[in-house]
């Protein structure tokens, strides 16, 4: 039934909002608590076990916090963790990741251009390389090298841009670059679940029993934790990138994302010095903007070196659109609506590249985002943007005619 697309859409847009309100408060709390921690200060007559301290005011009132390095003499009577942040944007961003890119892996996961697999094994070859990670990941921090803590962020970062580069061969350019945010962020999640929690727990269980709690959990939380720091923003970028053809939609695009990470780690440090009360580095700033206009340039690189091949063909998923009688008609009104900016080159002033990478000049483009035109032009007013190619309700319902009349069609 046509109706199920429409519902499909409004259980993408649940699960992306949901998403992006447990994310907000993951990242928001582990900023602060990050902020905090370098900001603390160490005093004369602090209590025994205080690391440091800190005065801060927020919402008319003040506030005092101290830091114990492993933990107090005794636990409080009430203590807060901070994990179901964690725990539910990974969950709802793994939902998200079933519905739009499983549940639409014609479109959206599999490029046949660039390698040609069932749906099945692209699944398969996407909860894997999540699950892969986060061992190899695990077992490079226990291994000699996890004691050499810039050492083990040079390693990961070479296993980062290894994996940009083997997300772009399998998947498509979108899809390659939410896997690597899928594929960091399973990391950061797990890392809160799998070390830092419970790390912490032991040391709650220790204080409880009379123990005195060993150092080492609190330095292995720690290690996590500075991982963590250095990955929010990339994450943030790969998360937002579906937006950005110019991102996702070149050759270089696995280059660009490798220089997303040195950007990441460069805005950091400057947050991370600042907060530590230790200067302003400003030159971070001057390499991060360099590294952005290279990718700006890298996004923008001339066809004739990145041998980019814009052919396509129907596949059976989509020949029932492209054979509905309404087909023809539809053709010729997307040539007229949408065409000057869904396009190989658009024409349309101010856009460089086709928005989020849909081109609409053939049958078998049109034929594969049947579902998009539907919802976006037909359903609702989305597209044209603010109707600048003025489509006419007639032409609204023509989109829609086909539409549902292509899915019955395949029913019958």
């Amino acid at each position: 039934m046509y109706e199920y697309a429409i519902a499909w859409e409004w259980l993408a847009l649940a699960a992306r909002w949901f998403h992006v309100v447990t994310a907000i408060a993951w990242i928001g709390s582990s900023f602060y608590f990050i902020a905090l921690d370098l900001g603390l200060v160490k005093r004369p007559h602090l209590p025994a076990g205080v690391h440091g301290e800190e005065w801060q005011v927020h919402g008319g009132g003040f506030y005092h916090i101290q830091k114990y390095l492993v933990a107090p003499a005794e636990m409080p009577e009430h203590l807060t963790w901070f994990k179901y942040e964690s725990y539910f944007t990974w969950l709802s961003g793994f939902l998200m990741l079933c519905i739009v890119y499983y549940g639409g892996a014609d479109l959206f996961l599999i490029d046949r251009h660039v390698l040609d697999i069932s749906k099945p094994m692209a699944i398969l070859i996407s909860l894997a390389s999540l699950a892969g990670g986060w061992i190899i990941y695990d077992l490079l921090c226990k291994s000699p090298l996890g004691k050499n803590t810039w050492g083990l962020m040079a390693v990961l970062y070479v296993v980062l841009v290894f994996m940009a580069w083997g997300y772009t061969q399998v998947f498509t350019g979108r899809a390659a670059f939410l896997h690597l945010g899928a594929f960091t962020a399973t990391i950061m999640s797990a890392n809160v679940f799998m070390i830092i929690i419970p790390n912490q727990k032991i040391v709650v269980a220790d204080l409880i029993a009379g123990r005195t709690p060993d150092a080492k959990y609190g330095y292995m939380a720690k290690q996590r934790s500075l991982h963590n720091n250095y990955l929010t923003l990339p994450v943030i970028f790969f998360m937002l990138s579906n937006h950005y053809p110019l991102a996702f939609g070149t050759a270089f695009n696995w280059v660009i994302a490798a220089l997303v990470f040195l950007m990441g780690v460069t805005i950091r440090h400057w947050f991370n010095t600042t907060h530590a009360r230790k200067g302003r580095p400003t030159w971070t700033w001057i390499v991060t903007v360099v590294l952005f206009i290279l990718i700006m340039w890298l996004s923008t690189v001339p066809k004739l070196l990145t041998g980019e091949d814009q052919n396509a063909s129907v596949t059976p998923a989509f020949q029932q659109f492209a054979s509905d009688p309404h087909f023809p008609a539809v053709k010729q009104l997307i040539g007229t609506r949408c065409s000057m900016c869904h396009a190989a080159e658009p024409v349309y002033e101010g856009i460089a590249r086709p928005p989020k990478g849909v081109i609409l000049e053939n049958d078998a483009e049109i034929a594969a985002h049947a579902r998009e035109i539907y919802i976006q032009a037909g359903r609702s007013h989305a597209m044209p943007p603010g109707n600048v190619t003025d489509i006419t309700p007639d032409e609204r319902k023509l989109l829609i005619a086909w539409f549902e009349s292509a899915v019955e069609g395949k029913q019958e």
